[in-house]
């Protein structure tokens, strides 16, 4: 979508884009929490196929511009997930036990 929108102002003949992305847990070489953990961590391998009459120049751009897409930029930073409980669940499941 941010490739779209960026060749859509700019004037690009993009005629197409396809991603790709493979996920992989890879060994870091040189780990720095290796005691907390199994020395591992999440590698994304993305692949970008641009069709369309495009210079090497607005390739490279385009390349530039899909890291600066709000998925890959919150992918690329520590990401922390914390899960609460819905307490209205919870009240209306404590209310049918009742009943």
């Amino acid at each position: 979508m941010t490739l779209r929108m960026y060749a859509n102002r700019k004037k690009l003949n993009l005629e197409d884009i396809q991603v790709r992305l493979r996920h992989d847990r890879v060994y870091l070489d040189d780990c720095l929490s290796c005691e907390e953990g199994d020395g591992r961590v999440d590698r994304i391998t993305r692949t970008l196929a641009l069709e369309g009459d495009l210079t090497d120049e607005q390739r490279q751009r385009l390349i530039a511009i899909a890291d600066r897409c709000p998925v890959h930029q919150t992918l690329e930073k520590e990401v922390r997930i914390e899960t609460t409980a819905d307490e209205m669940v919870e009240q209306m499941r404590d209310q049918d036990i009742e009943r």
